[in-house]
């Protein structure tokens, strides 16, 4: 596979300025990719691990870092994959370990990929793959985790020949496992609204976006990217019903990517593609007049990477964090509610943050999806007594929202 790899050719001028003022000069790296998945197989994930007893302690670690660029071409530039780095760590019963071992080296030699001196080593053109083997993981040791006896680990790093990723970059996974699983939240009993109008009686106001919002822009949900990092088996319709891959000879992902590397960044670049040609919606630029007129105060709190919220020219305070468990957020003081619009969960408790603020949550998300015709139900998973939900979308209710509150003015 060569490097860079070409994700969108031939900048159109428009397209030249959205990546120079949002991405390659933001005022956070945009340019930069990345995500994290650590799945652990224990008492709390019983469900979607499979775990039964102390001897189930199967983990698997992913992180992809994807740094992108402009790339000169012979007419207008292209957007290019320029540094790509993938780490894959799985942690299971030896005979597991022996197994993954094998197939990984049929995978090389599928690829067409050749070992280097010492046999740890492997190129295929510009990528480069190095094997480790661990009978007690020195991440575990470090952090004092005792694993069942006859557990082995194997870690595969997949990255661009050029690229050498720093010490922070490949301690971060093992830093985000530190923290322990993400406690989910035990809904409470809210009261359901036909819509926002309640915000009339409740100005100002700020928001929370989730991918709701991403999603009205064509953007592909999260859960297509469990689904290209093979996170979990994907058999149910219901994203909350997915098992976690957790056993090594059940994982596809590692040969997916070393016997088709080019088909596979096809699929890992899907979603910064998307992000980067998707525009913003009606939903988006409701907000902005709300922001105009007043009504929504502060930035729009976010954990979506898209940039949307400001290419339609809001400020945003980014929660999508890795260094930061509880990042800040920019209250404003006299804000009378948060509008929590398309946001499942919430992993940085920014709605807890706002309750103790005395601030009226107020949560608006159609609590499902349309898949090939149906409905899907998708619950939400943090409203809390006292919470107001608008069963919507946000294409719907935030543009009858700004018609309502211009009435009132009128």
């Amino acid at each position: 596979m060569d490097i860079p790899y070409i994700v969108i050719d031939q900048l159109t001028p428009d397209q030249q300025q959205v990546w120079k003022t949002y991405f390659g000069d933001a005022d956070r790296p945009r340019y930069i990719e990345e995500g994290i998945w650590r799945r652990t197989q224990e008492k709390a994930t019983a469900d979607q691990s499979g775990w039964t007893a102390a001897d189930d302690a199967r983990r698997r670690i992913i992180h992809y870092r994807y740094r992108y660029g402009l790339v000169p071409t012979t007419a207008a530039p292209a957007i290019g994959l320029t540094d790509l780095y993938l780490y894959h760590s799985a942690t299971a019963p030896a005979d597991e370990i022996d197994a993954h071992h094998d197939a990984l080296w049929d995978s090389l030699a599928t690829g067409g990929w050749k070992e280097a001196p010492g046999g740890f080593l492997w190129t295929r053109r510009d990528l480069k793959c190095r094997i480790t083997e661990h009978d007690a993981h020195p991440q575990d040791a470090a952090a004092g985790r005792t694993l069942p006896v006859g557990y082995r680990s194997l870690d595969v790093q997949i990255a661009s020949v050029s690229y050498a990723p720093p010490p922070a970059v490949r301690q971060l996974p093992w830093n985000v496992l530190s923290t322990g699983i993400r406690c989910k939240d035990r809904p409470g009993t809210p009261t359901r609204v036909p819509d926002l109008s309640v915000l009339a009686d409740l100005l100002p106001f700020q928001v929370e976006i989730g991918c709701g919002t991403s999603v009205e822009a064509g953007i592909p949900p999260l859960h297509r990217l469990h689904e290209i990092y093979r996170v979990t088996d994907r058999q149910g319709h219901e994203p909350r019903e997915h098992r976690f891959t957790l056993s090594p000879t059940a994982d596809t992902l590692l040969h997916e990517v070393l016997t088709e590397p080019e088909e596979k960044t096809a699929e890992f670049v899907e979603m910064f593609r998307a992000c980067f040609l998707a525009e913003p919606t009606a939903a988006m630029w409701a907000l902005k007049e709300l922001k105009d007129a007043g009504h929504l105060v502060g930035p729009v709190i976010t954990n979506n990477f898209d940039v949307l919220a400001a290419r339609a020219g809001l400020d945003e305070c980014f929660m999508r964090r890795y260094d930061q468990a509880v990042p800040d957020v920019e209250w404003v003081d006299g804000a009378k509610a948060l509008l929590v619009v398309g946001l499942h969960a919430d992993r940085r408790k920014v709605q807890a943050r706002a309750r103790a603020r005395g601030m009226q949550v107020v949560y608006l998300d159609p609590e499902g999806f349309w898949r090939d015709g149906q409905f899907m139900p998708y619950p939400l998973e943090g409203p809390q007594d006292g919470d107001l939900v608008c069963r919507a979308t946000a294409a719907e209710a935030l543009p009858a929202l700004v018609n309502l509150l211009k009435q009132h003015a009128g």
